[in-house]
């Protein structure tokens, strides 16, 4: 598909979401009921016992990848570090402007990872066989086929869209972050400056663009054509008749195809992927399928929540009797105070989830070589 262009005018994609609109009736008025106030009367009502048994059901729910979806191909032997895809992301999606303007490329100097105010960044490698030789990677939210954040989430936040992307409702977030530990890729962030209405941010694969008949912002604005849009079947078929036309400049892998279960974003390179700080040792597994006993830990974080919003809603039923002042101060005072119990539970819950994790892809990959290796002896035999 020609780049910087729009998708063909007869491109039209349809997709049902279910959108709830919580109304309730006060003082004789309708009064539309905002997260903040849900969450309140939520932490009053004892929410601890309905999200346990929203968490216990979130670890069997497993997503599936829809076959006519659309992809990224990242072509790295193409990419020249010039960050104009960052420039975009950044435009398209009204983030902060940086502290450093993307034409200064000083910060290639360090390593970087996305963050809530950067969905994408470019990192810079050396190649191990010419020093002198740089190689560019964009790191993004890859959208998993079947993606671990989706499960993990036992609000449902995260859904798997028709279209490809891995879309995000911080509306019904309730800041647990269990998705920030499950993600293999460590992708989601977390606005920690944001006190009452924090969300999870993370690339959107341009949803909204894509909806409208429009190529994601960085795609559009990649000036070497190393990212290429697409149905991912139409993809992978390019990547594999480059990898085919040369091989001398490929490795014979598409980086997404298969990893944990596949990617919508997909990557083929001129070095091993191991080189440019991509993990290698995933395996072929869904990532839901590994973290399905990580996410037994999730009531554990559930049960905090309650203390939490119990606080928030004491707070909200003063906002009335209290000057604005008054009412910032006492915020910051009890989100402070409870965000501290609950990160220590947190860091107990997270690190045996992340040994779990880390247990099941091993667990993962010894199996696929064991295979391999057995079916090599078959051959040799």
């Amino acid at each position: 598909m020609p780049q910087g262009k729009k998708l063909n005018d007869g491109f039209k994609l349809h997709i049902c979401q279910s959108v709830f609109n919580f109304t309730v009736i006060h003082r004789g008025n309708d009064m539309s009921l905002t997260r903040r106030r849900f969450l309140g009367w939520m932490g009053a009502a004892g929410a601890g016992t309905l999200l346990g048994r929203e968490a216990n059901a979130a670890a069997n729910v497993h997503f599936k990848g829809y076959p006519d979806s659309f992809a990224v191909l990242h072509d790295i032997t193409l990419c020249v570090g010039c960050r104009a895809c960052e420039a975009a992301c950044n435009k398209v999606n009204e983030l902060p402007a940086p502290d450093k303007p993307f034409k200064d490329l000083t910060v290639l100097d360090q390593r970087r990872r996305t963050t809530a105010k950067t969905y994408t960044v470019v990192n810079r490698f050396q190649d191990e066989k010419d020093a002198k030789k740089p190689i560019f990677v964009k790191k993004q939210c890859n959208h998993c086929l079947e993606p671990a954040c989706a499960s993990a989430c036992f609000v449902r936040a995260f859904q798997k869209t028709p279209e490809g992307a891995v879309t995000y409702d911080h509306t019904v977030c309730v800041g647990c972050r269990y998705c920030m530990v499950a993600c293999p890729f460590e992708i989601p962030t977390y606005e920690y400056d944001q006190a009452l209405s924090p969300r999870i941010m993370k690339c959107t694969l341009c949803h909204p663009r894509v909806m409208n008949g429009q190529l994601p912002g960085c795609v559009e604005a990649c000036p070497k054509e190393a990212l290429t849009f697409g149905k991912r079947k139409d993809v992978l078929d390019l990547a594999r008749n480059r990898i085919k036309t040369h091989p001398n400049r490929y490795v014979d892998h598409i980086y997404g195809e298969t990893e944990m279960g596949g990617t919508s974003w997909l990557y083929i390179s001129g070095v091993p992927f191991s080189q440019i700080g991509m993990r290698e040792d995933l395996g072929v597994t869904p990532a839901p399928e590994l973290t399905s006993g990580a996410l037994g830990a999730v009531p554990i974080v559930v049960g905090l929540w309650p203390v939490l919003l119990t606080g928030i809603y004491a707070i909200t039923q003063r906002k009335e009797k209290v000057s604005a002042e008054e009412t910032r101060q006492a915020v910051a005072e009890a989100v402070s105070r409870e965000r501290n119990a609950a990160e220590k539970q947190i860091a107990v819950v997270t690190e045996k989830a992340q040994k779990d994790k880390d247990a099941a892809i091993k667990q993962a990959v010894k199996k696929a070589l064991d295979e391999a290796a057995k079916a090599q002896q078959e051959v040799n035999s």
